[in-house]
């Protein structure tokens, strides 16, 4: 070993050797902390890039790939609750081409190719069934490619045709949603959906179709709507018409002059209604016209035969001559007939009630009455069904300025605190592994001064016979002077009268005064000292 990293190496250790027990304590703990920290970084840069196989799986194809990924020995991931599988970036166009000469994912589990399989023997009710079944697919596979939403799954109720029109009932459909994390479907996609839906099956309506998602939540229920429940849409119904009679009084009165608030009664029950009504049409033809006359005219004999009881006589006359004359008509008029057949869904307006405070000190040449009538034609009062309205000035209380700016500065206050506390969580691990260093650098700062100060020369007191001889006893570190072997004599060439004395006084002091010695000639000769080690050197090299 070169000489250099020699001498490197003995410095190294002595420096460690000097070290005190909560020095080396300290120095293995920042070692191990920059040795973790060192493999984590390397194990983050050196990661692996995943990306997705693929997305939407059922249990079935996921479990059938990550087979194949098992065989082929490529490590996966899996996310979305096992629905995504997540490859290495080398390893997805690869997987991705096995994937599909295993016919994986499989695509014939639903949708139309169901009728693909179809046999000619099949009987009336399994075409039915299969056809409603590839719809069903179909429709869950399109509602999939709608953006946040992960499964779909689509069930269809669609009635058998009957010849009677009075017992014909509608189809309906029930829509099941499952989101990805952290997306929730807007009300423009739950109305997609249920148009979606509807305009793919045949007699099917929009408000015959329910769409639930997967915690639960009626998105659409039937007979009601994409509006959601009856509470949501009262709410939806008070929420827009405050918004347009608080949007007017802004522009009239001032903004924050004036409050409104709206309660809407809401018929919570769904019914049909059907009325039919018979008009006669004016100067119409008559659909169809009969009529009948009959004339008799002869003589008569005289009668015969009694009539009423016996007891009576029954007169007798001559002959005469009589006529008969009889007239029938029938006619059968047009006559106009409307049935009207009315479903009412459940959401019907019954009554509602606004109420309107205004800041009487902000408003000048208006009166109640007239507020009264902007709102009025503003929100859509109905007073037949017995919709009211109640407006009334009144003064506002002003808002203290004091108390609003204290709590906006204890706001604010909170608010440093906190970015306080998150700076400080976040710096906690760097100022940890920063004063670690510092302590290693200090203890080795530490040590190197200590070196500087105090040279040991303790092995070069002895020529290599006598360190090698068996008789000479070894020095342990701490052992008392007076235990301390007397040292053996070493030639030395002639110096200067400091190297003399420290010659003269080596053979009855002990190694603390030797040491203390070298500590003075090296500091009043340092140049000196240093040419009498390199001597001493040579001579045990020598020796």
């Amino acid at each position: 070993m070169p000489r250099g990293i020699s001498a490197a190496l003995g410095r190294l250790t002595h420096t460690l050797r000097e070290f005190t027990v909560a020095q080396r304590t300290i120095a293995i703990i920042g070692v191990a902390v920059i040795l973790v920290g060192g493999l984590a970084l390397g194990a983050w840069f050196t990661r692996s890039q995943y990306s997705p196989l693929f997305s939407g799986l059922s249990g079935t194809d996921a479990s059938a790939i990550v087979d194949i990924l098992k065989a082929d020995g490529v490590t996966y991931q899996l996310s979305d609750g096992g629905s995504t599988i997540m490859v290495p970036e080398a390893s997805v166009n690869p997987e991705r081409l096995k994937a599909a000469a295993a016919g994986l994912p499989s695509l014939g589990t639903g949708g139309y190719a169901l009728l693909d399989k179809m046999g000619v023997t099949a009987s009336d009710f399994q075409q039915t069934v299969t056809y409603k079944r590839a719809i069903e697919g179909e429709l869950s596979k399109t509602i999939e490619s709608i953006h946040g939403v992960r499964t779909a799954s689509v069930q269809l109720a669609i009635p058998k045709d009957s010849v009677f029109v009075s017992q014909t009932q509608k189809p309906t459909a029930s829509v099941f949603i499952d989101t990805l994390s952290g997306n929730t479907l807007s009300s423009d996609q739950v109305q997609a959906i249920t148009h979606l839906t509807a305009a793919s099956v045949d007699g099917l309506t929009p408000d015959n179709v329910s769409v639930v998602s997967a915690d639960g939540t009626v998105l659409s229920a039937v007979g009601v709507g994409a509006s959601g429940s009856n509470d949501k849409q009262a709410s939806t119904y008070e929420s827009k018409v405050k918004s347009a009679v608080q949007t007017m009084l802004d522009q009239v009165v001032g903004t924050g002059n004036a409050t409104v608030v709206v309660a809407a009664d809401m018929s919570l029950q769904s019914a049909q209604k059907v009325e039919e009504s018979f008009t006669t049409p004016t100067n119409a033809p008559a659909l169809n016209e009969q009529s009948s006359n009959q004339a008799f005219t002869g003589t008569g004999g005289s009668a015969t035969g009694v009539l009423g009881a016996d007891s009576i006589a029954v007169p007798t006359g001559a002959n005469g001559t009589g006529t008969y004359t009889s007239t029938s008509s029938t006619k059968n008029n047009a006559i106009d007939k409307v049935t009207q057949t009315t479903q009412i869904p459940a959401g019907e307006i019954r009554r509602q009630t606004v109420s309107v405070a205004v800041n009487k000190d902000a408003v000048t040449g208006l009166t109640a009455e007239t507020i009264a009538g902007l709102v009025s034609a503003a929100a859509g009062i109905d007073t037949t069904r017995g919709d009211a309205i109640k407006v009334e000035l009144i003064s506002f209380t002003k808002p203290d300025g004091a108390a609003a700016a204290a709590a906006i500065n204890a706001a604010r206050g909170q608010e440093q605190q906190d970015n306080i506390v998150k700076i400080i969580t976040a710096a906690v691990p760097f100022a940890g592994a920063a004063l670690v260093l510092v302590i290693l650098l200090s203890g080795l700062r530490m040590a190197g001064r200590r070196k500087g100060d105090a040279v040991d020369l303790g092995e070069f007191t002895q020529p290599r016979a006598a360190v090698d001889s068996p008789d000479s006893a070894a020095i342990e570190p701490g052992m008392a002077p007076s235990a301390l072997p007397a040292p053996v004599p070493v030639p030395v060439p002639s110096f200067p009268a400091a190297a003399a004395e420290f010659t003269a006084n080596q053979a009855e002091l002990g190694i603390d005064r030797m040491r203390l010695d070298i500590d003075r000639l090296a500091a009043t000769s340092p140049e000196r000292t240093a040419d009498f080690l390199r001597s001493l050197m040579d001579d045990q090299s020598l020796a």
